[in-house]
């Protein structure tokens, strides 16, 4: 058992906050290769460092393409299990309550149950997420937000869940229709994802990560009014496959960086309504819930433009 091959940049690194994590022991732990490692990366061993750093410690071929080089854990729980003995990686790793038989050999990439699992990973049902009020607006912990008002959700696989935030719909209003993207569609962070209209506007929003659409909310797109009433759990818009998440998280806002971020955003967006609203602000009334539809003396597209940092040749970063 070779319990002292640990990379050192591997041990330092921090999680990755937010993550959904189903699973939470590495599988080179359950494969008895290491004395005790939590998964940081959301069982998205592709992207994992330490997984790389394992393979080269390991003497996995440099020279041969990643997705030609089976993970060494798989060699190990070969030799550690066999026949009906062998154990599914996802029941070893916690992903599944129930026991269940690997007859593959470890090779996941051909299981059908292992593609299963992801699928109903997409489909499955958001949990509700606590909700915080900031200077009136909800915003969900746990969340990333991009400062173009589209918050992102990590989750199991490292796939990322999208959608507008609260002040984005108390702004602009219900929006009549949504044009998201298809299926395969490549997204780029902070360029223009998808758009929403409503009384003939159109708005184009900001892609908060960079990414491949896997899934839609067709029942958003179809009923807009969702988003607006549920913004951050039945009104989300998309799933993607991001191409980076550690790299994409650092253009986002999290935790306390999130909260003051939305009250400097408040502060504007009343500083564009006039004294009147600062003063009514001071006195800790709820912000309007319809500004587009309630103050017509504020244009649209200054709107737009102001908070959502789309409406000019180039987007506003």
């Amino acid at each position: 058992m070779l319990n002292k091959v640990k990379p050192k940049r591997a041990q330092t690194k921090k999680a990755v906050q937010g993550f959904n994590v189903l699973e939470n022991e590495c599988i080179w732990m359950k494969a008895g290769v290491v004395n005790y490692r939590k998964c940081d990366n959301d069982f998205d061993c592709n992207s994992c460092p330490f997984d790389v750093g394992m393979r080269k410690a390991m003497g996995a071929a440099d020279s041969m393409p990643s997705e030609q080089v089976a993970p060494r854990w798989v060699e190990f729980l070969q030799r550690r299990y066999y026949g009906s003995a062998r154990p599914c990686r996802h029941a070893l790793t916690g992903r599944i309550d129930a026991p269940k038989i690997c007859t593959l050999n470890y090779e996941c990439y051909h299981c059908s149950f292992d593609q299963m699992l992801d699928e109903m990973d997409i489909a499955r049902a958001l949990e509700s997420p606590e909700i915080i009020s900031v200077s009136g607006y909800n915003m969900a912990r746990g969340y990333y937000y991009h400062m173009g008002h589209s918050w992102s959700r990590f989750e199991h696989g490292g796939r990322i869940r999208i959608g507008m935030d609260d002040f984005s719909t108390k702004v602009f209003g219900r929006a009549r229709s949504v044009d998201l993207p298809p299926l395969g569609e490549k997204l780029q962070q902070h360029r223009v994802g998808w758009s929403f209209a409503r009384n003939g506007h159109e708005a184009a929003v900001l892609s908060p990560v960079s990414g491949t659409v896997l899934a839609v909310n067709h029942r958003a797109c179809a009923h807009p009014a969702i988003i607006h009433q549920d913004a951050y759990n039945q009104g989300w818009l998309m799933i993607v496959e991001p191409e980076m998440p550690k790299r994409n998280v650092k253009g986002l806002y999290f935790g306390g960086e999130s909260t003051r971020w939305m009250e400097t955003e408040s502060q504007r967006l009343i500083a564009l309504m006039g004294p009147a609203y600062k003063d009514l602000a001071a006195t800790g009334a709820q912000p309007i819930a319809d500004v587009f539809g309630s103050l017509p003396e504020i244009d649209w597209d200054v709107l737009v433009h102001k908070f959502l940092r789309t409406g000019l040749k180039k987007p506003v970063i």
